[in-house]
């Protein structure tokens, strides 16, 4: 599996004209799953995505991962008359979560000519279920997750944060 991992303010994902997903904060990640590839392929890219620290901790430095961020919210909001950023945590707080769009174009080849070539992108039916096994992965580690419509023409919307972009290979993991 390949993705693209963006750390975002915010992000969504319309398909057909309805927006399908969105988040306020958190990851944008783009997913392309390979013919070779597999749940266990999957499950490595949700553990790398929700433990990558790419988010700032209170000196500045790249030190949580968004299970960090998650965690230490869902703590913080869950304390009574808390104040967060000088408000109180009776106000409704943005969404912190994952936005999950499919793009098989991740593996393309593009080495030789003008036309990428798409044979290693997974058949239709298996991108499909190791999509829906990395968002299921993700929300099991509790962490909210937003997705895209597969197999659909998508807009993504999205203001990338310092910029921080991430590329990860499920077969770097050897």
């Amino acid at each position: 599996m390949k993705a693209v991992i963006q750390r975002v303010l915010e992000a969504s994902v319309s398909s057909e004209g309805r927006i399908s997903g969105r988040i306020d904060r958190g990851l944008l990640v783009y997913l392309g799953a390979g013919r070779s590839d597999t749940e266990e392929d999957a499950l490595w890219m949700a553990e790398k995505t929700v433990n990558l620290r790419i988010f700032n901790d209170e000196k500045g430095l790249m030190n949580l991962s968004i299970k960090d961020l998650f965690e230490t919210e869902t703590e913080t909001c869950n304390k009574p008359n808390t104040h967060i950023n000088g408000i109180y945590n009776t106000v409704m707080h943005s969404v912190l979560g994952i936005l999950a769009v499919s793009q098989f174009t991740l593996l393309a080849d593009a080495r030789k000519g003008r036309r990428p070539y798409y044979g290693e992108a997974a058949d239709l039916e298996t991108a499909n279920k190791l999509y829906e096994f990395f968002i299921a992965q993700i929300r099991r580690q509790g962490i909210p997750c937003e997705s895209g419509v597969f197999r659909t023409h998508m807009a993504v919307t999205y203001t990338n944060d310092g910029p921080v972009t991430i590329l990860l290979d499920s077969r770097s993991q050897l």
